[in-house]
C-alpha cells in the first residue's frame, strides 16, 4: 500500500511554554484507520491540528503522499486533507446542505460561488450518507449527532484523500456516537484513509486497523489494534491500571476494556 502520511521526529510547542509533544513517529498507508489514543493534554488536538497544516511544528517533518506539507500551499492541503472537529457552531441558520456544499470552498475562485453541480454533489454526498432529509433543515436546529454527519458530509465534498477526525463523538449521548462512529467505519471499510482521535479505548477495536498511542512523556506504542491494545500500554498511557475483556454476543466476539480501581 502507498505510504499517506509519515510523521517524523516530530515536536511542537506553544512559544516558550515548553513542548506539547516531541519526537512523535508515525506512518499511515493507504485506507488505513488510525486511531490516535492519549490522556488529556498528550497533544492529540495539536498533532492533527499540525497534519493539517493549521500549526507549524517546532522540529521534525510531515509528509502527505511522500511530500513535506511545507510544500503544499493551503489550497492544495485543502484539497487532500479534511477535517471534522469536536464541535462546530454556525453563525447564521445555514440549511444543512449548504453546510455540506461549503466542502467545495477549495475549488472555487476568489469570487466564485458553488455551481449547479457541486450543488448536485453536495446532496448525493448526503444521500449516500443516510441524511438527505436533513437537507434543507437548519445546521442550528438539528441533533448534535446529525450536525456530525452534516460536517462528515461537508468534509467528503472536498473529495479529500485523508480525513482527520477530532474525537468526533466526545459530547454526544449513547446513540448518536453510535451512529457517527458507524458512519466513520463505513467511510473505512469503502478505502478512506482517517486518522481518528479519541478518548473513547473502547472505539479502537470498533472502527480501527492500526493505533497510535500518546502518553505525557511521547508516543507509547503504535501498530495494528490487536498488537498494540494490551493492559499494559493502556495501562502506561493512561497512568491509571486498566484491565481487557473478552467477551461473546451471540456468535460475535467483543473486545472491551475498563480502569481499575482498588
Amino acid at each position: 500500500m502507498n505510504r499517506k502520511l509519515s510523521i517524523e521526529n516530530a515536536s511542537f510547542g506553544y512559544n516558550d511554554n515548553g513542548l506539547v509533544f516531541e519526537n512523535i513517529n508515525i506512518q499511515v498507508n493507504e485506507q488505513e484507520c488510525l486511531c490516535l489514543l492519549g490522556p488529556n493534554g498528550s497533544g492529540k488536538t495539536t498533532l492533527l491540528n499540525c497534519i493539517n497544516g493549521t500549526f507549524p511544528l517546532k522540529s521534525g517533518s510531515i509528509f502527505i503522499n511522500g511530500k513535506n506539507i511545507k510544500s503544499y500551499s493551503i489550497i492544495e492541503l485543502a484539497r487532500i486533507i479534511g477535517i471534522v472537529f469536536q464541535e462546530h457552531s454556525a453563525p447564521f441558520p445555514y440549511t444543512s446542505l449548504e453546510v455540506v456544499r461549503m466542502g467545495r470552498t477549495p475549488y472555487l475562485g476568489v469570487f466564485e460561488t458553488p455551481s449547479r453541480g457541486d450543488t448536485e454533489l453536495a446532496y448525493s454526498i448526503m444521500e449516500d450518507l443516510g441524511i438527505a432529509h436533513l437537507a434543507e433543515k437548519s445546521y442550528t436546529q438539528i441533533s448534535g449527532g446529525e450536525r456530525q454527519l452534516v460536517l462528515i458530509a461537508r468534509t467528503l465534498c472536498q473529495e479529500p484523500e485523508i480525513i482527520l477526525f477530532d474525537e468526533p463523538t466526545s459530547h454526544l449521548d449513547f446513540k448518536n456516537q453510535a451512529m457517527v462512529l458507524r458512519t466513520i467505519k463505513q467511510l473505512s471499510e469503502k478505502g478512506m484513509t482517517i486518522v481518528m482521535s479519541s478518548h473513547f479505548p473502547n472505539h479502537v477495536w470498533k472502527i480501527g486497523t492500526h493505533v497510535a498511542m500518546l502518553g505525557f512523556k511521547g508516543m507509547v506504542a503504535q501498530g495494528l489494534v490487536n498488537e498494540v491494545m494490551t493492559e499494559e500500554f493502556l495501562t502506561e498511557t493512561y497512568n491509571v491500571d486498566v484491565k481487557i475483556y473478552d467477551a461473546e454476543s451471540g456468535m460475535k466476539k467483543v473486545r472491551y476494556c475498563e480502569p481499575i480501581f482498588d
